[in-house]
């Protein structure tokens, strides 16, 4: 569900009416049953005039300077892999999940492809189709039913978030 308090998704956001994009924010108060069970809502549904819409899920993490040494961090939950699988099926041709890894960069190296300003901070812009996601994860942590992409496969598969659009 989009929150507008949350920073990376007010950031995200604001990229998309820069750049003119037409979007939809998901409300989470009108969570959808699918299968007599609830699906965890994503953030955003995004028009693109070049490609598939968008479903996306925002995944908001702070980059340490280290973080470019390391890679970043591409977790997420079991549940938002597969409850957003659900939804691309739910709706169908023309559409495709993202996972969108929104990272606030405290004081950017250097300018790279996927960086944006808003509200004063930095912010990089990524994505990874969830598919592929999928195909690449491994298990971050049982007790948490975490998962994420390992350093290689991220800088593999993520690319900025305007070359979705």
């Amino acid at each position: 569900m989009a929150d507008r308090s949350v920073h990376y998704e007010a950031a995200f956001e604001g990229f998309l009416r820069e750049k003119k994009i037409p979007y939809v924010a998901v409300d989470e108060a009108k969570k959808a049953l699918f299968a007599n069970a609830r699906l965890k809502s994503f953030d955003f549904v995004v028009y693109s005039p070049n490609g598939a819409n968008l479903l996306v899920d925002i995944k908001g993490r702070q980059a340490k300077r280290s973080s470019t040494r390391r890679g970043y961090e591409s977790w997420t939950t079991e549940r938002d892999v597969e409850d957003l699988i659900q939804w691309q099926g739910v709706f169908g041709d023309g559409f495709k999940a993202v996972l969108a890894f929104i990272y606030w960069i405290e004081t950017p190296m250097l300018p790279e492809a996927g960086m944006y300003t808003f509200r004063d901070r930095w912010y990089l812009l990524m994505g990874v189709d969830l598919i592929e996601y999928r195909d690449h994860m491994r298990r971050r942590s049982a007790k948490w039913q975490t998962v994420c992409l390992s350093a290689a496969d991220f800088r593999q598969l993520a690319r900025p978030l305007e070359s979705w659009l």
